[in-house]
């Protein structure tokens, strides 16, 4: 007896279905959920698992190199209390460490990672890493590696950064594309150096700065959200403009008069009473400079401003579907403009690191390409405040371990140290630390239906 062709897919339709009826029961009739994992996820799980299980067979090769201990200082020489010196055995830190970051990365590429393993893997190979370089580094050296300058230059080196990231945060949580903090930064650190010198005052040069960084955005908010340019291609030229007017004042006006106009007053740091006589953490984290404690505090308010206030869900809300926030009454278009305003306060108060903040002198460029880096955490941090400033910490952690394994004479170059900010900045912005998702409606201009 022939079957019709209506009949075979029936038949076939119910042993698929029979078949994925098993698959999903267990053992005693209940139902087991199955997630299939999407191609953009495997490609990202891929491609972050081939990067730590490189750099975990990276550190099982170097510690046949690693020679005598490593030995680390928790106390400087001027501290008042003198902590002791610790020792590490060179060859075990650096062979166990990179045995635990190739396993986190082998885990990662197997795929049987589910839950919180992932972000725990991760953050255990991040660890065995740093943990793994360092005692490399420092083995058989004759000085010790010094922990407590290590973190209190990474704080100094992360401010403006963490200031940076929040201009970034707010602008994009809105659906601005920010590239311009570069630029942004800049005019803040040039405006803080002149104003600083002429009134030898550093609240006027701080406010100078936020000034000249709400100026360059509302530059931004101007061409992108009014006129509706290429945000990207928007933020090249607002850095370009900024690097062009900021080279040509300081040609013709600051450079023949420097010792007025760029010899602006520098900041102290500020010692909490009490709490910085603590041992170890007193002088870490409790005698730095004003934009130091203004960034962690910046921290906590662009944290508090986008999720627990009307205005910052207002935000969050045009960043992923303007025309539902149009139809609900709320101004896009005004929301995203005090957004983008808002953000320029913060750029311009980390440009004022650049000068008041560390050197009292403005040069050409004295950014450095640190705006690009905030970006980077921006991305690294999931447009997340919090997430973004730890990036930014990263970052400056990598910076400062730069500048003291050099004085340490380690076998690894300091230029290749120097250069893995910005290693870990193209790796960002290639996506290679895991999936990132924008808010839905960044970088796309609204014009609202009618107009």
């Amino acid at each position: 007896m022939s079957t019709t062709p209506d009949k075979e897919i029936t038949m076939t339709s119910a042993t698929e279905l029979n078949r994925l009826a098993q698959e999903t029961t267990g053992e005693h009739g209940e139902v087991v959920l199955r997630t299939t994992e999407s191609a953009a996820n495997r490609r990202s799980r891929i491609t972050t698992g081939i990067l730590i299980t490189v750099l975990g067979l990276l550190l099982l090769g170097l510690s046949l190199t690693a020679k005598g201990s490593a030995r680390f200082a928790l106390s400087d020489a001027f501290d008042a209390v003198q902590l002791p010196t610790f020792s590490l055995p060179g060859l075990a830190t650096v062979l166990v460490c990179g045995a635990l970051a190739t396993l986190a990365g082998v885990g990662y590429l197997s795929g049987r990672l589910h839950g919180r393993l992932p972000a725990l893997a991760g953050t255990v190979a991040g660890l065995a890493v740093m943990i793994g370089f360092l005692a490399w580094a420092a083995a058989g050296r004759d000085l010790p590696f010094p922990i407590s300058n290590q973190l209190n230059g990474t704080f100094a080196i992360a401010t403006p950064l963490v200031l940076g990231a929040l201009a970034g945060v707010l602008c994009e949580r809105a659906g601005v594309v920010n590239v311009a903090i570069e630029g942004q930064m800049l005019v803040g650190a040039f405006a803080a150096a002149v104003v600083g010198s002429t009134t030898k005052s550093i609240p006027a040069a701080v406010i100078a700065a936020v000034i000249a960084g709400v100026a360059m955005a509302a530059l931004l908010a101007l061409f992108a959200i009014t006129y509706l340019v290429d945000q990207v291609v928007l933020g090249v030229v607002l850095n370009l403009f900024a690097v062009g007017i900021t080279g040509f004042l300081f040609d013709q006006l600051i450079q023949p008069k420097s010792s007025t106009l760029n010899a602006a007053p520098q900041m102290e740091t500020l010692a909490i009473p009490g709490l910085s006589e603590l041992p170890f953490f007193g002088p870490v984290l409790f005698r730095q400079t004003a934009l130091a404690y203004i960034a962690i505090a910046s921290v906590v308010l662009v944290w508090f401003l986008l999720y627990r206030t009307k205005w910052g869900l207002r935000v969050r809300a045009v960043g992923e579907h303007p025309k539902a926030a149009d139809t609900v009454g709320i101004s896009v278009t005004r929301m995203r403009w005090s957004a983008v305003l808002a953000g320029g306060v913060f750029a311009g108060l980390g440009g004022a690191f650049f000068t008041v903040g560390s050197t009292g002198a403005f040069s050409k460029e004295i950014t450095v390409g640190n705006g690009f880096i905030a970006l980077a955490a921006v991305i690294m941090g999931r447009w997340h405040p919090v997430l973004a400033a730890m990036m930014a910490l990263f970052f400056g952690f990598v910076t400062q371990m730069a500048s003291q394994l050099s004085a340490l004479n380690t076998p690894a170059p300091s230029q290749l140290l120097l250069m893995l900010p910005y290693l870990a900045t193209i790796i960002a912005v290639a996506g290679l630390v895991g999936q990132v998702r924008a808010p839905a409606a960044d970088g796309d201009p609204y014009v609202k239906e009618g107009h």
